[in-house]
């Protein structure tokens, strides 16, 4: 992979990638190839030595889009706080075939994962997490309806699981009931827009990776 192509930004401290949709952020059971490895791989091409890099979040393998890592092991905690704080601020576009019956709002449900997928309920029971997401939604033509969104808790399969909840699932979803066909190994799910903190200056960062569906 040529990670030269989808990096965003990178300095001494940080570096975002435009993960491509189908690959893992980091490592499985399988040995499948993740992102994780590949930019490590980078960095050794590049340096010529064994480099320390983590990513400090992740994204559905068949997800799209910005993933933050950090070149340094002492900043791992600052940013690691933003995230675990809410302070880092996360925006997502979703292509579904379904048109929602409120155009703009909120979704709030209660979350649990089950084996592997996400199930939702509308009153909080044991074992749930709060699931919450704002959208808005615009009909891009008689097929398609584009929505934007940002997340404010980051729950396992949370965009995927609420928007299939209101009858919307993401095209290419199988998962969580979708019938359209999409890219191989990929969903209509793609992780656009990053705001967070520089560990260092304490300046606010805002990545953009755009996206054509």
């Amino acid at each position: 992979m040529d990670i030269n192509s989808i990096i965003l930004f990178e300095d001494e401290i940080l570096l975002v990638v435009n993960k491509p949709g189908g690959l893992m952020v980091e490592p499985d059971r399988n040995g499948h190839s993740n992102l994780l490895q590949e930019v490590k791989k980078f960095l050794k091409q590049k340096t010529g030595v064994e480099c320390y890099v983590q990513h400090l979040h992740r994204l559905d393998r068949p997800v799209s889009g910005i993933v933050l890592f950090t070149k340094n092991r002492d900043h791992l905690r600052n940013l690691s706080e933003q995230f675990a704080e809410r302070k880092v601020k996360k925006y997502y576009k979703a292509l579904t075939t379904n048109v929602p019956a409120i155009a703009e709002g909120e979704l709030i449900h209660w979350h649990r994962k089950e084996k592997k997928k996400a199930v939702l309920y509308t009153e909080q029971i044991e074992f749930t997490e709060l699931a919450k997401l704002q959208y808005k939604t615009t009909r891009l033509s008689e097929k398609y309806v584009e929505w934007n969104i940002q997340l404010e808790t980051g729950k396992y399969h949370q965009i995927r699981a609420q928007l299939a909840s209101v009858g919307c699932p993401i095209v290419g979803d199988v998962l969580y009931g979708s019938s359209t066909e999409y890219k191989p190994d990929c969903i209509a799910l793609h992780a656009y827009q990053l705001e967070f903190h520089h560990p260092i200056n304490h300046e606010e960062i805002t990545m953009i990776a755009p996206v054509k569906f």
